[in-house]
């Protein structure tokens, strides 16, 4: 009898623990957020991933009626910004707005700071948009073809700008070198503006630069497009042919733009930002502002987008071996 009393004790005290975590958890998604919300973005202003982030975030805020404060960390792909936010608090006040540069940090730096799918998670995608491959007027190149052809009659004589070594643009260069066989000297910026700035200065010979950070480049006739990196066209550009349409197979690509966090963050205010994202993408201004840079909103669940991610860095991890790249 003494035996059964314990053992319906027992049980009930479990239940009582787990009723009371669940009313825990409960009570802290009603009250999250209850104080400024930061988000480290990985590169600096001006960027694409800038651009995508901020118009997100200002949505999000008045959503939330919580201030997002936006923190430019640039530096070595990205991997400055995500070791710091890696190693924050996992309280949910801290997050992390990357691109597809993300997955290929792990094989090309040595020593990271953190892991990547061990201490970061993905929260929400945010959008996606093309790169265009852009040259300075000043360049006799019409044509990605023509551009190709002038490289291999100088196999590394020829250079190409990135926003970092590991960044979305390194690694889009990188894909459309290996599928046009090109071998050329890289050279990373500190961020897409300095790279642009130098392709129109004609010391660099060409940079896919993501389409917002370049549109209105363009159109002045400061740069010269050649190609999208996306395998259609975009509607801002639409006389310009996509890479695939060059005759240069397996070379296209998407920058995509993510929000992650530090893996220990509790699923609840995972879940309650994952349906923040989603809300503040279907708005009218977000659509606006992204139709504006050429992107379009990419909406998926925190599940989806780690699994996106596993796969990007199967794809990333091929690039990098075939391409030699430290």
């Amino acid at each position: 009898m003494l035996k059964q009393i314990k053992a319906q004790f027992s049980f009930l005290k479990v239940a009582f623990i787990c009723v009371l975590a669940l009313a825990t958890s409960q009570a802290n998604s009603q009250t999250y957020p209850n104080k400024q919300i930061r988000f480290v973005v990985a590169f600096t202003a001006g960027s694409a991933t800038d651009i995508i982030g901020r118009a997100v975030a200002d949505v999000m805020s008045s959503n939330l009626g919580q201030q997002i404060i936006i923190e430019n960390k640039p530096g070595a792909g990205g991997t400055i910004a995500a070791g710091q936010v890696a190693k924050a608090d996992a309280d949910g006040y801290t997050f992390l707005v990357h691109s597809s540069g993300h997955a290929l940090n792990p094989f090309i730096y040595n020593n990271l700071p953190y892991d990547t799918l061990k201490d970061l998670k993905g929260v929400a995608t945010l959008g996606a948009t093309p790169n265009v491959l852009v040259v300075s007027p000043s360049k006799p190149w019409k044509t990605a073809a023509d551009l190709v052809a002038a490289a291999h009659a100088k196999p590394g004589e020829l250079n190409f700008a990135s926003a970092g070594v590991g960044s979305a643009t390194h690694l889009n260069a990188e894909k459309f070198n290996l599928a046009a066989n090109i071998k050329a000297l890289h050279i990373p910026y500190k961020g897409t503006p300095e790279a642009n700035s130098d392709v129109i200065g004609g010391r660099a010979d060409w940079f896919f630069s993501p389409l917002g950070s370049v549109i209105s480049l363009v159109e002045s006739g400061k740069l010269k497009a050649l190609a999208v990196s996306t395998s259609k066209r975009t509607s801002l550009l639409p006389n310009v042919p996509t890479t695939l349409e060059a005759g240069i197979p397996d070379s296209d690509y998407v920058l995509w733009v993510g929000l992650l966090a530090p893996s220990g963050v509790p699923a609840d205010v995972v879940k309650r930002m994952n349906d923040e994202v989603a809300k503040a993408l279907q708005t009218k201004e977000v659509k606006e502002r992204f139709a504006k840079l050429g992107a379009e909103p990419l909406i998926m669940t925190p599940d989806s987008f780690n699994t996106y991610i596993r796969n990007e860095m199967v794809v990333a991890y091929r690039i990098s071996k075939a391409a030699n790249l430290k």
